[in-house]
């Protein structure tokens, strides 16, 4: 293998798929990159066997093709120190390589590309979808905090894609909150769905460019493949059953408040410094053209209280909410105003973007309350 490269895409290129790289493995292989050289295209792949990350790098004068398995953290940390410049890499014997650049060289070890795994994608019979890149940020950034750590229902611990004829929508729950994300830009000939684990969900997030405009979307009964750009993620899915989320989102609550966002946010950020710590409990008293939030910890002596004007019409009412799932939802909301739907003390809120935001923010959350005396 003899290849020159731009120590600063190679860098890029390694550090984009490194969030694959086991920081131990049962599998000590798996803590290299695998590196496939082939005219000027560098593959270089980086997998924890749940998780594969691969991307392509443009290399200059290939003088000899070649695979082999290089020290991740070695490579990233070099090139870490390097300034940006070319560098020369090459097999330097039958277990080292060189990379030289123009005031200094490095000789690292490397390892047989067959001992790497076998990284297979999807079957014949995958489904295959186009999602704009945009959307599917915006869909995995606001749902991906609301899914669970449940041992018992390990569905629960991602986020469910539901695909349908008229609109696509990502759904999270822990149980206590639930969160829908809604497109109709992308639509399928017939409804089908998968449900992909959160840290993938996260890392897929955060590699994502601004300037991909599509995402290629394959999957099975058991893997699914996103291929954008010159990056593809490969990656088992959580296999089960997710709950009929519909079933559980209200449709006549009838007490509405109206209120902006962020007034809202910092409130409940400021009363909340009061409440008990472990269980974060605030109290809502609605009555109409006006809120009163309240919390206190009886056992420091501590309690906090603020009232505000607002937009709400309905019954005089008292609802309690954990005040951490509320910040979280209000947190991941890009819009100005919201509207929170109420039915009574006991049933779950909805949460939504003002109806004049409604065509341009597709979130929506269920809260479920919590008994407060």
């Amino acid at each position: 293998m003899k290849f020159n490269v731009s120590s600063t895409e190679l860098l890029k290129g390694l550090m984009d798929i490194s969030k694959a790289i086991p920081a131990k493995s049962a599998l000590p292989i798996l803590e290299n990159f695998l590196f496939v050289l082939q005219g000027n295209i560098l593959e270089v792949t980086a997998s924890d066997s749940e998780l594969t990350l691969r991307t392509e790098i443009e290399v200059d004068n290939t003088e000899e093709e070649g695979k082999i398995a290089v020290p991740a953290r070695h490579m990233i940390d070099l090139l870490k120190e390097l300034p940006d410049q070319p560098i020369f890499i090459k097999t330097a014997s039958d277990s080292s390589i060189a990379c030289n650049w123009s005031s200094g060289n490095s000789v690292l070890p490397f390892f047989p590309a067959e001992d790497y795994p076998e990284i297979k994608g999807t079957g014949e019979d995958a489904e295959k979808i186009d999602f704009p890149a945009a959307r599917l940020a915006e869909g995995i950034g606001g749902t991906v905090y609301a899914t669970a750590d449940d041992e018992i229902r390990p569905a629960m611990n991602g986020i469910y894609f539901d695909f349908g004829t008229d609109s696509t929508t990502l759904v999270a729950s822990d149980s206590h909150k639930l969160i829908c994300y809604t497109t109709d830009e992308v639509k399928t000939a017939e409804k089908c769905s998968f449900i992909l684990h959160k840290k993938p969900a996260s890392v897929l997030r955060s590699i994502l460019d601004k300037d991909d405009e599509n995402v290629a979307i394959s999957f099975d009964s058991s893997t699914v493949v996103f291929a954008f750009g010159r990056t593809t993620m490969v990656c088992r899915l959580i296999v089960g059953k997710y709950p009929k989320y519909r079933d559980v989102i209200p449709h006549n609550n009838s007490s509405i408040l109206k209120i902006d966002r962020s007034l809202l946010l910092n409130t409940v950020r400021r009363v909340a410094v009061c409440a008990n710590k472990a269980s974060n409990h605030i109290k809502f008293d609605l009555k109409p053209g006006q809120i009163e939030i309240t919390a206190q910890d009886l056992g420091f002596a501590i309690a906090a209280y603020e009232k505000i004007n607002c937009d709400y019409n309905g019954d005089e009412l008292t609802i309690g909410f954990k005040s951490t799932f509320l910040t979280e939802i209000l947190a991941n909301m890009g819009c100005e105003t919201i509207v929170m739907k109420f039915a009574d003390a006991r049933r779950a809120a909805l949460i939504v973007p003002s109806e004049e935001e409604a065509e341009r923010e597709k979130l929506c959350g269920i809260l479920m309350p919590i008994m407060v005396s």
